[in-house]
């Protein structure tokens, strides 16, 4: 994945390449053919972000034996999942029993470390005997301890950082193709194009500088790089941990609003929803009678709306619906008890005029 702890920064050309984590391959979302570029640049920014005060449930296989990991394997991904939560962000994370019940569900097959980028875990591993993230080395040493962060990075929704079009790499294609080919990634060049090669989309970055001690970041030999020219003669070795930037970047998309005030949102009464892109507003509900509700957006905006239960002060995922990119509205129709509390989150990606739209139930 990134970094291996080294007393310089020089390497020689004749020094081994070391194990890297290479993404599953997820198509694009497609979007109206005739979409305005800002609508699109912000939904591009926000679409695999997880809405805020979202509880992540994660899951360790037990079978089949080669997915099985020992204790102090386990123990550096909980290290991982505190590391980010100390940030002070508004995700929290939850070890369950059961795959039936989480959404990041771990494998530990020897060989290679992946991870599905934030909702595509929801989105392209639906089946619950699926992984979502796998860990293919020791997790215990320098080098496996920040292979957990980076792959726990990839949970929380984070591109690769080396990927970043402001970052101005230019790559030496062939030697790229030459390195990652071989051990011990032994990777083919659509995998490689798809991890090293190719940018990200620039609103996944949204015009940040690049961060090349980003945990998010390959380490890479030198040889590798034709510019910057520095890394031409020089290894990209990203100083071990979080960066400063990981650590702003994770609480601006995830505050801690634990101890805000929620407005509740009652039967026939709309809310106006006016919002910035990116921000968020939750909602308490609690219906007077068990029925059938359907809760809806309205406006021109496009919105990720996410309906949770509240089960011992735990909020556990009912239902959500993505309108972006579409002419629709988000709106989600479900059966909602008496004397149980609920909460909608609702994040927008964009909207015309003012931002400024409503939310009702009835």
């Amino acid at each position: 994945m990134k970094k291996q702890q080294k007393s310089t920064k020089d390497c020689s050309e004749h020094e081994k390449p070391v194990a890297q984590c290479g993404l599953p391959s997820v198509a694009d979302r497609k979007l109206d053919a005739q979409i305005d570029p800002g609508r699109e640049f912000l939904i591009r920014y926000i679409e695999k972000k997880w809405v805020n005060n979202t509880v992540l449930n994660y899951y360790f296989f037990n079978a089949p034996a080669s997915w099985r990991a020992s204790d102090s394997q386990k123990q550096a991904v909980r290290n991982a999942f505190k590391e980010w939560k100390q940030l002070g962000i508004g995700l929290d994370f939850v070890e369950v029993n059961n795959p039936e019940s989480a959404e990041i569900r771990i494998g530990f097959q020897s060989g290679a470390s992946w991870s599905y980028v934030g909702r595509d875990a929801i989105d392209y591993a639906s089946n619950k005997s699926e992984r979502t993230v796998n860990f293919g080395w020791d997790l215990t040493t320098a080098f496996g301890k920040d292979t957990a962060l980076h792959e726990i990075g990839h949970v929380l929704g984070f591109p690769h950082e080396h990927q970043n079009p402001n970052a101005g790499i230019i790559w030496d294609v062939d030697e790229v193709n030459k390195s990652f080919s071989g051990p011990p990634n032994n990777w083919d060049e659509e995998k490689i194009k798809y991890n090293i090669l190719r940018k990200v989309s620039a609103a996944e970055v949204d015009g940040s500088n690049w961060d090349k001690n980003s945990i998010m970041h390959y380490r890479f030999n030198a040889g590798l790089i034709k510019s910057p020219a520095v890394y031409q003669n020089r290894s990209l070795i990203p100083t071990p941990g979080l960066s400063a930037v990981d650590k702003t970047e994770v609480v601006k998309f995830y505050p801690d609003t634990s101890q805000k005030q929620l407005a509740e949102l009652k039967p026939f009464l709309s809310k106006i929803v006016k919002l910035a892109a990116g921000q968020q507003i939750d909602y308490v509900i609690k219906p007077g009678i068990s029925r059938k509700y359907t809760m809806q957006t309205f406006g021109t905006m496009d919105t990720v709306m996410v309906l949770f239960e509240d089960d011992n002060g735990k909020p556990v995922y009912l239902s959500g619906d993505d309108d972006s990119g579409t002419k629709y509205n988000s709106k989600i129709e479900t059966r909602l008890l008496s004397g149980r509390t609920y909460y909608l989150r609702l994040r927008l990606y964009y909207s015309t005029g003012t931002g400024q739209g409503g939310v009702m139930l009835w």
